[in-house]
């Protein structure tokens, strides 16, 4: 599931774009703000993957309910 997202997001990149927007983004932001972005990003991505966690548990267990 993670290789189909990942292929969706940089399926026509190869590792010299890569590198080349890793380097865009570099100068853009320097190298002393782009840890902090990194960090926040990091934390929004766990949000995002706890939140749909919890959905998905509420979910299966709503299914597992008995019908009255």
């Amino acid at each position: 599931m993670m290789t189909l997202s990942i292929n969706l997001l940089f399926g026509s990149l190869g590792g010299t774009e890569l590198l080349l927007v890793a380097f865009v983004v570099l100068l853009l932001f320097g190298g002393k703000k782009l840890p902090e972005l990194m960090k926040g990003l990091g934390r929004g991505i766990r949000e995002f993957n706890n939140a749909k966690a919890n959905i998905e548990t509420e979910v299966r267990e709503s299914l597992k309910e008995p019908k009255e």
